[in-house]
């Protein structure tokens, strides 16, 4: 059977059942499973100095004793959990935390830590939660950059390297002793010519910068190694990760004809590159990579995560569609991306919102408008500061996400005192108004607040009160209402121009027909008919231009039409056709 059929009938059937369970539920009974939201639900920290902004960066996580750590920099230590859901800090650490790109791996039952700039020193434990790691002496490179330490059959690898003129290397190390077992041999160069995703730019379009390579990563999986690599910069919304393969550690390695391998330059939460993929406990894979925020400054990040997936042809990809809307955390090993979606739907994109005051340049409007680069802001930080959002028409509320932007905030480091105190209410009318989620007395640190209900709410008003916000004003950048509406999905469209630029192919120009009852559009596209593994989100436009593509490559394309009742695919086309 074609495999983008089984795709389709697979999501067809997933939507299905989600409805036919649904309506075997209560009305107010929201399913089992536990879901998260991009970008991750941390306490990042307030940078030390310089502009008060949050920031982290240059993740790393690994599964080690039944539970997984995360590694970042700009936390002043790191995370722990349990189940990829809810992390704990564990900031009583003598870890060099402040050395950036920090990079963890499991060897003879203990993990060791590294980071830029600490090559003197490599560090142990075989108890993590502790906190407490033993300094052991190494000799890496002087003033290496971005580090990642790879384990594979009682060998040690070191892959190194950053910046925009420099090769990214790799070399053996031995894994007693720490010393090199060699001389670093270059491994990725710059490829911008042909590769499209590498070009600087939030949409590729700094056609004369060169791009800043960075960020490696080795996975291994059947016997293949997929070393991964970040570009053109951090702080872009196309930052992305792209991936070589080879048959041993230190290649030759051949360019993946899939990439860049995880990509997510539009939405809510924009960026994916600079991070890394590990195997969850269910033997699932994950990428976690860095957002690009870049508001107060172009260094203002946070985390994402996303699946990750091998095909038949052991083609390795990240599932980024809709990817900072609700997903399943799987409490199993999955074998489709289909199967983490919970069948929920934005219902708040650019819906009418009140507010109880506002700031002239930060309107309540940017609180709905999917761009974290953009917020509401109140006048005060007063108790009683609101905002309300009317969904249209009365929906099935399942999660909501609270992003709160900080405005005028004065603080640096960590504080007993940073968290946010709110509670939200819900009403049919807009009149009699009846309190769902209370956060009234919370001490907790939760930027990106996402609450999956306990049960789902048929409402169509949802209004966020305040009552304390650690400084500066009551602001928000996307208060975000996921659920189900009885809305049905927008009618199919189709493009009706693919052109391929003849003199630069990293570039394609896509048009579409306007489709009646469209909140945004999809476009997925790859180098198979079966195998449109990157996507593209649209809202506001029926036209693009891709600039992320590979010169060598013939691609095809499909435009989907979704709203807040649901997906409607479209079909598979190849380009120029």
């Amino acid at each position: 059977m074609n495999t983008m059929y089984n795709q389709q009938t697979i999501w067809v059937l997933v939507m299905i059942i989600v409805m036919v369970v649904g309506c075997r539920m209560s009305d107010t009974e929201n399913p089992v499973f536990r879901t998260i939201s991009n970008p991750l639900n941390l306490n990042y920290r307030f940078c030390l100095n310089d502009v008060s902004r949050r920031d982290a960066a240059n993740p790393c996580i690994v599964q080690f004793e039944g539970g997984y750590y995360l590694f970042v920099f700009g936390s002043g230590g790191y995370y722990y959990s349990s189940d990829l859901i809810e992390w704990k800090l564990i900031d009583d650490t003598n870890l060099p935390t402040e050395s950036f790109a920090p990079t963890v791996v499991e060897m003879h039952g203990e993990l060791y830590y590294t980071a830029s700039y600490a090559a003197d020193t490599i560090y142990k434990t075989d108890n993590p939660k502790s906190g407490v790691w033993e300094a052991v002496a190494c000799s890496f490179p002087p003033g290496m950059l971005e580090p990642m330490l790879f384990y594979d059959k009682g060998r040690l690898y070191l892959y190194a390297g950053a910046g925009n003129s420099v090769s990214l290397t790799g070399v053996e190390v031995d894994p007693h002793t720490f010393q090199l077992l060699g001389e670093p041999s270059p491994l990725i160069r710059n490829c911008q010519q042909g590769n499209g995703w590498e070009t600087p730019g939030d949409r590729h379009d700094w056609l004369d910068a060169t791009p800043w390579l960075e960020g490696m990563w080795m996975n291994k999986r059947g016997g293949k190694y997929y070393l991964q690599y970040a570009s053109p910069g951090i702080q872009f919304k196309t930052s992305n990760d792209g991936v070589y393969v080879s048959d041993t550690p230190l290649g030759p390695f051949v360019l993946a004809d899939h990439n860049p391998l995880v990509y997510r330059p539009e939405g809510f939460t924009t960026g994916a590159g600079n991070g890394g993929t590990f195997q969850d406990k269910h033997g699932n894979y994950w990428h976690v990579g860095t957002v690009a925020v870049t508001a107060r400054h172009y260094f203002e990040r946070r985390l994402s995560l996303y699946p990750v997936f091998f095909d038949e042809d052991s083609v390795m990809y990240a599932y980024t569609e809709l990817g900072d809307y609700p997903m399943i955390v799987p409490d199993h090993k999955i074998t489709s991306p289909e199967e983490l979606s919970p069948g929920w739907m934005l219902l708040s994109y650019n819906k009418s919102v009140r507010s109880s005051s506002e700031l002239r340049k930060y309107p309540a409007c940017c609180a709905v408008d999917e761009d974290i680069r953009t917020w509401w802001s109140a006048e005060t930080a007063d108790k009683g500061e609101y905002l309300s959002v009317d969904l249209g028409e009365e929906c099935e509320v399942n999660a909501v996400q609270i992003n709160f932007a900080d405005h005028d905030a004065h603080l640096f480091g960590r504080s007993d005192s940073v968290f946010y105190q709110y509670y939200l209410e819900e009403s049919a009318d807009g009149k009699k108004w009846n309190v769902f989620v209370d956060k009234s007395i919370n001490t907790e640190d939760a930027p990106h607040d996402y609450i999956q209900l306990k049960e789902a709410v048929k409402t169509r008003y949802v209004r966020l009160t305040n009552i304390y916000c650690p400084s500066g004003k009551f602001s928000v950048s996307g208060l975000r209402v996921f659920g189900r509406s009885d809305k049905p999905s927008p009618p199919q469209t189709k493009f009706y121009r693919i052109c391929r630029n003849k003199e630069d192919r990293r570039s394609v120009i896509l048009k579409w027909r306007e489709v009646e009852g469209a909140t945004g559009y999809g476009i997925r596209f790859g180098i198979h008919p079966e195998k449109l593994y990157n996507s593209y989100m649209v809202y506001n436009d029926t036209e693009i231009e891709l600039r992320c593509l590979q010169v060598g490559q013939t691609y095809y394309f499909a435009v989907d039409s979704f709203n807040e009742g649901g997906i409607t695919r479209g079909d598979v086309m190849k380009e120029d056709e």
